[in-house]
């Protein structure tokens, strides 16, 4: 199982409409709350799914 602190970078197999594949992680639980890196746009996506679509994770810069 992979654990998610909030402010992570994820990177999803498929990518936003906006042409960014990386979201920040505002919410995490049994749903996640994703920011889009590249247009700010927020969804949010059930844990399975993330799981299932997940490339990386990468801790933000300070």
């Amino acid at each position: 199982m992979v654990t998610f602190e909030l402010k992570d970078i994820i990177k999803l197999k498929k990518k936003h409409p906006c042409g960014s594949f990386e979201w920040e992680v505002l919410r995490v639980g049994a749903d996640f709350r994703l920011k889009c890196m590249g247009c700010d746009h927020q969804v949010m996506m059930a844990r399975t799914l993330v799981e299932k679509n997940l490339k990386g994770i990468r801790k933000p810069e300070d």
